[in-house]
């Protein structure tokens, strides 16, 4: 029993140690330099408690990035889980062709952020551009990416045709673990199809809607390398009449400000994503978790 013990030490350790040293030691750092005036340059570190949390609070910048991250995310959440689960019911119908189709969905997400947000720039602010003044069509005239009111919806469009496919696997396994005869009874009592996916589906696959809800949400929330090259935080906008970066999400906003070496002030806005992040995650999952119970 002892020597079972000690084998299954000496095999966490390792991954404990990396955990440790790799999570653990810098998360408690950032805590500590979040109360500090680290400016990332001078090697002297004042502690000043709470105040770059109070500064935050009352920065017109920061709280417009924290609103528009959260309500970036609410999108994608909508966008990515429809999208995906049309998607994943049309790749296991009985179509032709569908496991062509599923790769392809599948391959956008390959794509990395960076090139995906600079191939995007390019189609929206030249190719939909020069399309609409050929063909005379006002909406594709100016560029989606270059209005406040519609950069955001933009992003999660870009989001959705990049993440779908990868979220379409999650539902796609789902539905393939459910009993086919379950489907075939309903049929023969009667049931259209769009009542068997609502009554029979979906509930099934509460378990898939927990996942894939968690994973847009995580990501959406930390989106970074697709909103630096896609909009770069642009265009400008204006936020209880201060001029702010209509696009900015919130790890754009932390990168900025640490890249303008107010270290203190970044780390002090990383530790309010992580417990954000945290809190509205867990309530998700908890939420969703006592929806499977009921389904």
């Amino acid at each position: 029993m002892k020597q079972s013990r000690l084998v299954n030490v000496l095999f966490v350790a390792p991954c404990a140690f990396a955990f440790t040293m790799i999570i653990i030691i810098p998360f408690l750092f950032g805590l500590y330099f979040s109360m500090t005036d680290w400016n990332g340059v001078n090697n002297t570190v004042n502690f000043v408690g709470f105040k770059n949390f109070q500064t935050l609070l009352s920065s017109p910048d920061f709280l417009y990035s924290f609103l528009i991250t959260i309500a970036y995310t609410l999108i994608n959440i909508v966008f990515v889980n429809i999208v995906s689960f049309s998607l994943s019911l049309m790749v296991t119908s009985k179509l032709r062709r569908r496991n062509f189709y599923r790769a392809g969905f599948f391959v956008p997400y390959l794509i990395g952020g960076i090139v995906l947000g600079y191939i995007w720039q390019f189609i929206l602010n030249n190719i939909l551009v020069d399309f609409g003044n050929i063909l005379s069509i006002k909406i594709l005239q100016t560029s989606f990416l270059s209005l406040p009111h519609t950069v955001i919806w933009t992003m999660a469009a870009v989001n959705t045709w990049q993440y779908a496919g990868y979220i379409m696997l999650i539902y796609v396994a789902s539905i393939q673990s459910i009993p086919a005869s379950l489907m075939e009874a309903a049929n023969v009592d009667g049931a259209n199809y769009i009542s068997r996916v609502f009554h029979i589906l979906i509930p099934m696959m509460a378990n898939a809607f927990t996942i894939s809800i968690f994973l847009t949400l995580t990501t959406s929330f930390k989106q970074f390398d697709m909103n630096l090259t896609l909009t770069n935080g642009g265009p400008a906008t204006r936020f209880l009449d201060i001029p702010v970066k209509a696009s900015q999400l919130l790890a754009m906003n932390i990168f900025n400000t640490a890249t303008a070496n107010r270290m203190a002030e970044a780390q002090a806005k990383a530790v309010i994503l992580f417990f954000a992040l945290l809190v509205i995650s867990l309530t998700q999952v908890s939420v969703n978790k006592k929806k499977e119970v009921e389904m």
